[in-house]
């Protein structure tokens, strides 16, 4: 998309759906639920709410337009990097009010600097509407994490939506799916606001593999729980072995067992665990004890992205497993709709080329690699974005899931967190070299 024009009605449309979905998280509770804090691993709600904007007025404001700070005694507040979660609540924090006030100002001033600024001309930050993107993202990824603050709370729900459309099931669809060894293109240097840890387009050559063909459901993961896999040293890393024994870790968080039935809490209502969703909150160790367990192992980040985005027949890489559109609600369960994962083999529209379903939404799955940069890797527009979490530390997760938005989901978007992470709705799916027996 190079019409600048085109550009501005895109930008203009990603920042008003994300600030629609701020709203609706943060509207749908009181003050005393905004100042909260639900939990440790996360900030209150309120603290989001002026940080979004306060990113804003730093990248669009003044970094775009070249205006003086509207609240300069803020920013420290506001640093995600200066101050951890578990200790925002003891900052100066804007109230709900004044928040709202600050946003609403931010994004009038904003929407003035869309109208006004050139979109293209050789400046990085603006050209194809970069900045404007990248904050849009920014948002949403905020959303996603204000949707987690959601799911930690306790209390009545305070979110609604319904349920995703029943899937087709996986009684027709094979159990993995062989991807052909060889090259393929990873990355990208051509989409617009792709962020700098997707960049630059590079050649990788991958082996040959069998990869799941859904994500590994709850139904299978309670197979391994029955079979003790919680009490078996023999499937796990040594750090999560510690980790599961020194907190008392059996099942995927929000999940208990009463009356002989697995329940689990999701946004305030507890029900069955249902058996044909993806799994939900495990963490990396959980995912790669379940894939030993299963005489397979996680996928490597390339295997994951060559079996979402390489289309044999054209030796291209596509933007989406289905194609170069953008998401429908017909190729994935994105943005907020349902408030849960749909049912494995959902979406048969937005399977890849190679037959392979949900690599778009529902769960972000967990890989086995590292969080690296690519080779040719330059950090923009700052640093702290990705190049400071480069390293073993962070495990890379991909595809997204319900709770993100299309504009920060796409076949080369690149999610990284500790392995011990819980809460975030992270799942996965198994894979296994081509020439490996297939799991019994």
């Amino acid at each position: 998309m190079t019409d600048p024009e085109k550009l501005r009605r895109r930008a203009l449309d990603a920042l008003t759906t994300a600030r629609a979905r701020t709203a609706l998280l943060t509207d749908c509770v009181d003050d005393g639920e905004l100042t909260a804090q639900h939990s440790p691993l996360m900030s209150p709600l309120v603290w989001d709410l002026a940080h979004i904007s306060n990113q804003e007025e730093q990248w669009l404001w003044r970094a775009v337009a070249g205006h003086e700070a509207l609240r300069p005694e803020i920013d420290s507040v506001y640093d995600a990097f200066e101050h951890p979660r578990a200790t925002r609540p003891t900052l100066p924090l804007l109230a709900p009010a004044e928040a709202r006030a600050y946003a609403s100002d931010v994004r009038g001033r904003v929407l003035d600097v869309l109208e006004r600024t050139p979109l293209e001309g050789g400046r990085p930050l603006v050209d194809a509407a970069f900045a404007f993107g990248m904050v849009a993202q920014h948002e949403q990824q905020h959303d996603e994490t204000m949707l987690i603050t959601h799911q930690l709370r306790r209390g009545p729900a305070a979110l609604h939506a319904p349920g995703p459309p029943p899937g087709p099931g996986t009684a027709d669809l094979p159990a993995e799916v062989l991807v052909p060894g060889g090259p393929f293109t990873m990355g990208t240097s051509a989409e617009p606001w792709a962020l700098d840890n997707e960049r630059p387009a590079h050649t990788r050559v991958v082996p040959a593999f069998f990869i799941d063909t859904v994500p590994v459901t709850n139904g299978a993961y309670l197979a391994f729980i029955a079979d003790g896999g919680y009490d078996d040293e023999r499937w796990w890393a040594p750090e999560g072995w510690a980790q599961i024994r020194a907190h008392g870790i059996g099942a995927p968080l929000f999940w208990r067992r009463e009356g002989g039935q697995w329940l689990r809490r999701r946004f305030g209502v507890v029900e069955p665990v249902p058996e044909d969703e993806p799994v939900l909150h495990v963490s990396w160790y959980e995912a790669d004890a379940y894939a030993r367990w299963a005489g397979r192992r996680l996928p490597t980040e390339e295997e994951w992205e060559k079996a979402a985005r390489h289309d044999p027949a054209s030796g291209r890489s596509l933007r989406y497993p289905w194609g170069d559109d953008d998401p429908t609600p017909e190729h994935a369960n994105l943005g907020q709709r349902h408030l849960r994962p749909a049912p494995a083999g959902s979406y048969p529209a937005g399977r890849s080329p190679l037959g392979v379903r949900q690599l778009i939404g529902d769960v972000w799955e967990w890989t086995s690699s590292d969080f690296l940069p690519y080779p040719g890797f330059a950090a923009f527009p700052y640093r702290e974005y990705s190049e400071v979490f480069f390293g073993p530390g962070h495990k890379v997760l991909r595809g997204g899931s319900f709770a993100v938005d299309a504009v920060a989901c796409r076949g080369t978007f690149r999610n990284w967190d500790l392995p011990v992470r819980r809460q975030i709705f992270s799942g996965f799916r198994t894979a296994r070299s081509a020439g490996e027996g297939a799991a019994v």
